[in-house]
């Protein structure tokens, strides 16, 4: 049969991550698991597994068959999208879907949290788990017990193109960790709880704002709540990033906000359609990467029950 045919994808909400398994027929080659990422993994033993998420997925769920996975991306990592959380998600997901089985989007995220978290032992917080698992525009409330829960924030299809019509994606053209960064606000919680409850107290209020289609306003919350986000320790933002918000706003832009923890990657921006180009125009030596919302969430995008344990 043909190897590509036998092949079980998963898909993360915003096409970044696709990792896909092959197995691997032992008996002809020296190693057990092939690992093809930014480089190329031969090994016999999981535990020699040099990338961390593959490694720490396949002893989370037990997995000993000798495999080859794939891991392409469209954008680069470290840039605030999530892509790392993205990965343990679909990464999970396939590996379920190899197992016959289909864990629902609230397994799914606890158990990349537990992954990343527990396992991998990375400073990263719990959102990018839940948005890749569920997709879509949601509020997420996080509970003291360490449970969530996700509301759909549901919005006329009118309104969520014009919504997607106000947004720019910036590529600021440098990469950095988010786990340092959130470990750097980690430290200084305590000294800042005026200021995340400030930015927590926002929620509502934006929701409301997104759901009238206020967008004047919309765009000034989001102004306040980066300039209180940039505040919180002195490596969110830095003067290269400082200037180019500068720059979008005096073309036009209403508010925006660095994605991620921080320090580099892509920034969110939001003005009026008519005022995009006098941006990009602003912004010659940064990339505008188009971009379209998903609600699906994490999927499986081929899947073949006779070739599943």
């Amino acid at each position: 049969m043909d190897r590509e045919k036998r092949r079980i994808g998963s898909l993360n909400h915003d096409q970044q991550v696709l990792p896909h398994f092959l197995p691997v027929p032992a008996p002809f080659f020296e190693h057990k698991h092939r690992i093809v990422w930014s480089q190329i993994e031969k090994v016999v033993s999981v535990d020699e597994i040099q990338h961390p998420s593959v490694r720490e997925c396949l002893r989370f769920l037990n997995i000993t068959r000798g495999l080859e996975i794939h891991h392409d991306g469209d954008l680069p990592a470290r840039a605030g999208l999530g892509s790392s959380s993205a990965f343990t998600v679909g990464m999970l997901n396939a590996l379920y879907g190899l197992m016959g089985r289909m864990p629902d989007k609230q397994q799914l995220a606890k158990e990349a949290i537990v992954v990343e978290q527990e396992r991998i032992k990375e400073s990263v917080g719990c959102q990018d788990q839940i948005a890749t698992a569920y997709g879509g525009l949601n509020r997420i409330d996080f509970q003291s017990n360490g449970t969530f829960n996700v509301s759909q924030i549901r919005l006329p299809q009118t309104r969520l193109e014009d919504f997607q019509n106000h947004l720019m994606l910036i590529f600021t053209g440098t990469t950095r960790s988010a786990s340092e960064i959130a470990a750097e606000q980690i430290k200084v919680t305590s000294e800042k709880e005026t200021e995340l409850k400030t930015l927590q107290g926002m929620t509502t209020e934006s929701i409301r704002l997104l759901i009238s289609g206020n967008w004047d306003e919309f765009g000034q919350l989001l102004h306040e709540s980066w300039l209180l986000k940039r505040d919180l320790t002195h490596k969110i933002s830095t003067e290269s990033i400082d200037s180019i918000y500068a720059r979008a706003l005096k073309a036009g832009a209403r508010g925006g906000k660095l994605l991620g923890a921080g320090g580099g990657g892509f920034m969110l921006l939001f003005a009026p359609p008519d005022r995009h180009e006098k941006i990009r125009s602003s912004l010659p030596d940064f990339l505008n990467v188009p971009f379209r919302f998903e609600t699906a969430g994490s999927q499986i995008i081929f899947y073949d029950r006779d070739r599943c344990d």
